[in-house]
């Protein structure tokens, strides 16, 4: 199988008994390459360090690994990665005596390369409002746009974090509202 997997067929492949014909390495390795970014800004999301998200998103794709190597399937491996994040990450960030929320200026410390200096300076303090407004949400707000940005279902969000699909539902509703006043106002 070639590294060239995209996301739609790693999606599809319990699916499709593709799962079978790949060996335990090899899909562990396919989902690493395409979702191993995208757990690393979740991680990221709900606490940790840059060290110990990196570490811990190392530790999910080796519980992949293992549960594929006991021939275990996995109806949504993406979902199931997220949720094994999810819950590593809070039982890390629990462990933890102090933690602080990601940095939410971190994106506006990278230069950009286009625009005037006034664009630029707009730009600017619109991301610095939207980061504000983003960590000024509840950690359930944060966590359910977050993964519904990764393209989850409300379905998949409730399973992820252990909530039902209504909650999902508010917590989304409350956030997106919160953020276009911030940006509004």
């Amino acid at each position: 199988m070639t590294a060239g997997l995209t996301y739609a067929h790693l999606h599809s492949i319990a699916a499709s008994g593709e799962q079978q014909r790949l060996t335990p390495e090899e899909a562990a390795a396919e989902l690493f390459e395409t979702a191993r970014d995208d757990v690393y800004r979740y991680l990221l999301s709900l606490g940790l360090g840059p060290a110990q998200a990196q570490e811990a998103t190392q530790e999910v794709f080796l519980r992949l690994y293992g549960v594929l190597r006991k021939g275990q399937r996995i109806a949504n491996m993406r979902a199931w990665i997220f949720r094994v994040a999810h819950n590593y990450g809070l039982t890390l960030r629990g462990q933890e005596r102090h933690w602080l929320p990601f940095d939410t200026e971190l994106e506006t410390r990278v230069p950009d390369q286009a625009g005037s200096p006034e664009q630029r300076l707009i730009d600017q303090e619109r991301r610095t409002k939207l980061g504000n407004a983003v960590a000024s949400l509840s950690p359930q707000q944060r966590q359910c746009l977050h993964l519904r940005t990764e393209g989850f279902r409300y379905r998949e969000i409730a399973g992820i974090l252990g909530i039902s699909d209504s909650s999902v539902g508010e917590f989304l509703r409350r956030a997106i509202v919160r953020l276009r006043k911030a940006l509004d106002g």
